[in-house]
């Protein structure tokens, strides 16, 4: 009899028989029936890679508990500064009544209230500031999307609502400074003013540019002055002159679409200047020089398929700090693992995480940072609304 862990020990525990009671009318009652240790499967490895390739093990006791009884909402946006502050952006829109306690009037309990959508953890996971959510400033987005934090320590937030179109940036402390697109207004995918439902931010130090990635409504990567809001220029897939028409549900037997499909999901400049996007239900990263003009790409997980704009392989990219920046991480919110990727030839070389919803597995996994010191940060959107922590633990053997 092969050796089961504790996966299988658990699973002997429950082994039992079960008849559901029907009405007479219904199939016959199902049975569950019990399962010796030699017919149990295998559990599925947390983690697999090749030499040379960092294992990750999650770590349970990040963050520390949220003051003033916050819950958090989908986790759409995670990003580490320079000083290793993990900054986090939420949805508290996507709580329900239940889980905010606002049902009846007067509460239906205690628990809880909905943190702000901007918050600060220091490297120890305790809140240091936080603030937004409806109701901050002129306009705050009805869905936030993601959110970068640039070499100034300025808060860039995306949004990806029906109705909101627009990038801002912010003071560390929510002051908002400048704002790209206007709500409501969108003008397609070669317009030069308005944006569609941006998705991705990255900002370029050398050039002080942002690039969004301009996602949802539109198919697009356009840049603009980080300063002035000005715009510099865009481009689509494969550099081409980005096109709006339907392109059909994606097939992995067709040739590789000349266009990006929505959405264009996030977007990475590497330590060599280029660009890299996330085209996600094209399962696909393209990557490009500064000026759009493109270089190679790779395909992850090419059978991958989706429903809409749910689905595909590649949410996010994040390089590794290490001075070469060997490896990528792309989080695969529909295979619910991070695969890593040898930078250079964009192989795949290893990945973690498993489905479920316990420490170290993943829901619908929607962004990965790395802080100075290894460790890997993930926030969830759908129904798991929460963020982790993963700590490098040596190599694969």
């Amino acid at each position: 009899m092969r050796a089961v862990g504790c996966h299988g020990a658990r699973m002997r525990s429950l082994a039992l028989a079960v008849t559901l009671a029907l009405p007479a009318t219904a199939l016959p009652p199902y049975r569950l029936t019990a399962l010796t240790a030699a017919q149990l499967p295998d559990p599925i490895p947390l983690a697999q890679g090749q030499p040379g390739v960092p294992r990750y093990v999650a770590d349970a006791s990040w963050p520390k508990p949220l003051p003033g009884n916050w819950i958090l909402g989908q986790v759409s946006g995670i990003w580490v500064d320079a000083r290793d502050h993990v900054w986090v952006l939420h949805r508290p829109g996507t709580l329900t009544e239940r889980e905010s306690g606002a049902l009846p009037r007067p509460p239906l309990s205690a628990c809880c209230t909905p943190a702000p959508s901007v918050l600060e953890f220091d490297p120890e996971g305790t809140v240091v500031r936080a603030w937004g959510g409806p109701g901050h400033g002129a306009f705050w987005p009805r869905s936030e999307h993601t959110l970068y934090v640039d070499h100034e320590g300025h808060v860039w937030i995306a949004s990806n609502g029906r109705t909101d179109q627009v990038v801002q940036k912010y003071t560390a402390d929510g002051v908002l400074l400048l704002q790209l697109g206007k709500p409501g207004e969108t003008g397609g995918s070669n317009d030069t003013l308005l944006l569609g439902q941006p998705a991705g931010i990255t900002v370029d130090p050398v050039a002080n540019e942002v690039y969004v990635a301009d996602g949802y409504g539109n198919r697009r990567v356009i840049v603009f002055d980080a300063t002035t809001g000005r715009y510099r220029r865009h481009w689509g897939a494969y550099g081409n002159r980005p096109e709006d028409g339907d392109l059909g549900p994606y097939d992995p037997a067709a040739p590789p679409a000349r266009q990006f499909r929505t959405p264009v999901h996030g977007v990475r400049l590497d330590a060599d200047g280029l660009v890299y996007v996330a085209d996600r239900t094209n399962n696909r990263i393209q990557v490009f020089r500064k000026g759009g003009e493109f270089v190679r790409e790779a395909f992850i997980a090419p059978a991958t398929l989706g429903v809409g704009t749910v689905g595909g392989a590649v949410w996010d990219i994040a390089f590794s700090r290490d001075p070469a920046q060997r490896h990528v991480l792309v989080p695969d919110g529909t295979g619910l693992k991070v695969r890593i990727l040898e930078r250079r030839s964009l192989t795949v070389v290893g990945e973690f995480g498993r489905g479920g919803r316990a420490p170290g597995h993943f829901g619908w996994v929607h962004n990965v940072t790395i802080d100075s010191r290894g460790n890997v940060y993930t926030a969830e959107v759908d129904i798991y609304k929460r963020i982790q922590k993963f700590r490098p633990d040596g190599t694969f053997p």
